[in-house]
Order: C-alpha cells, then structure tokens, then sequence
C-alpha cells in the first residue's frame, strides 16, 4: 500500500473520479504539473482503496525525493525525533556531568590522604575508632602514634582526643586515647577530649567549641586516615576551623579496604558539598 505519510487527509476525501492504475500488487505514480520536487500521485492498493484523490486541493504534496535511496521522513515526525533526541542529549550530558563530579572527587580523596599538611597550628585533632574496653583499636592506635610524632616535633601545643562511646561500653574513645597518651608521657594538661561525638560531624563541632575557649578560629592539624582525610577537613572547615590534615600511614587497613572506603567518602562529599555536611549527617546520622 502506498505511504500515505507524505499526505495531509481531508476530513472526508473524496473518491476520485478518472482512471485510476490496475497493477495488482505495485502502486503507480502520476506527475501532475506540480513544481519542481513536489508530486500529486494517486494508486490503486491489493485492496482497491484509491488515495489520494485526483484534483482535491486540499492534498498538501510532501517532497518524497530519496537521499541515497532512503526516502525523506514525513515533516510531522521531525519535531517528535528532535524533542526525543534533544532529551536523549540532555539526559547523556547529565550522566557524564555526574560521573565526571564523582571521578573528581574521587581523585582528591585519594590525593588529600597523601598530601601530608603537617605545620605549626593551635592544635591536634586526632579522629576517634574503636577502642577495646579501654585499649584503643588497631586503627585507632595508629592515628595516635601519628599524633604522637606531631605533638613531639612541637607542632601543636595541645592534641584533642575526641570519640564517645556504643551502648554497652565502658569506656568512651576520647578516654581510651588520653589513657594512651598518657602512657607515652604526654602531659594530662596537654590533652583535651572530645568524649560526646559520634560522628565526624559531631566530634568536630565538639571540638571547636573545646577550642573556643583557647583560641576562636583555631588552626587545627587533623590526624586520620587517607580516605578520611578530606571530608574531615572539609566538616571542619564548614564549622569554621581552619583545617589541616595529616594522615597516618601505619593503618592496618589495607589498600583494597582503604580503596572501598574512598569510593564511599567520595559519594559522601559529593553530595555534602551541594547539600552541606551538617544537613547531610542529618540526613544519613
């Protein structure tokens, strides 16, 4: 049957008068003195349907010529393809705009963590971990002998402790960490302790207001690990600190356990940093 695409119906056509072609299978068609590229055909289908009708003006021609043998769409369908390509577009162009976000920060995860900004600052922040009925953990034992070494090459006065406690414990992370200092010969009036925070958020928030009584926008050296180390700098800094870090490099995590945790951090702080990170701990506690 003829593509009647390239037609604009009547509501009502008529029946066409004259003879009309009889190939049984193939549709015919006729040039009828139109301008060059437009054509009026009329055909006669398997069927015997006759369209379109012979001398009904209100037939608008459509130019059919083939471009390399492929006919010319109907001009009805070009604004339905480009809304659906335009959205298409659209759509891919957010995609790679949010890929490219992620590998970015994905990217200063990875180079904060090993970029050691150790300096002269008001204070030590030592992040809290686990701790083992008053012993700290593996991990948490790492980042305060870090701390340890800053303290003893004089760049801070003062090392803040900071971790509360699970349901159950005995004893907070803030207490298991000046316990160990302690052991190590740090003097009590040197450790301040954070013993509240049960997040970066919280613990850091704890810590300025620690701080505030010393010194109103202190200058802080923040001793984590690497995938840690941004978005901890970042919370600071959002609490109005200014923040440093140092990261540990005696963690007992290794690089593929280090590497999922950058993935995780990454998402977090990309979208903290739309959202805020103080709405974000609201949001995920």
């Amino acid at each position: 049957m003829t593509d009647d695409s390239l037609w604009r119906r009547p509501a009502q056509p008529s029946v066409p008068d004259g003879d009309a072609f009889e190939d049984a299978g193939e549709p015919t068609i006729e040039l009828d003195g139109l301008p060059a590229g437009q054509f009026e055909a009329f055909a006669t289908d398997a069927s015997g349907e006759e369209f379109p009708p012979t001398g009904d003006a209100s037939w608008e021609p459509v130019d059919p010529t083939p471009v390399n043998g492929t006919p010319i769409v109907s001009r009805r369908a070009l604004p339905r393809r480009r809304l659906l390509l335009r959205i298409l577009g659209g759509l891919a162009a957010l995609v790679l705009l949010v890929v490219g976000y992620y590998g970015v920060t994905l990217y200063q995860v990875w180079s904060t963590g090993r970029h050691d900004e150790a300096r002269k600052v008001d204070a030590i922040v030592v992040m809290g971990a686990a701790q083992y009925d008053g012993r700290p953990s593996p991990l948490l034992k790492a980042r305060l002998d870090h701390a340890l070494e800053l303290y003893r090459a004089k760049r801070a006065p003062v090392i803040v402790v900071t971790g509360g406690k699970l349901s159950g414990d005995r004893f907070t992370e803030a207490a298991a960490s000046r316990r160990y200092l302690r052991d190590r010969d740090v003097p009590a009036s040197a450790i301040l302790s954070e013993d509240r925070g049960r997040s970066t958020w919280q613990s850091l928030e704890g810590v300025v207001d620690l701080l505030a009584k010393r010194t109103p926008k202190a200058r802080v050296l923040i001793v984590t690990d690497p995938f840690h180390c941004l978005r901890a700098k970042l919370i600071a800094e959002e609490l109005g600190l200014r923040a440093y870090v140092s990261a540990t490099r005696s963690s007992p995590w290794g690089s593929g356990t280090q590497f999922r945790k950058s993935l995780k951090e990454a998402a977090g702080i990309a979208l903290g940093r739309i959202i805020g990170f103080q709405r974000l701990w609201r949001v995920t506690g």
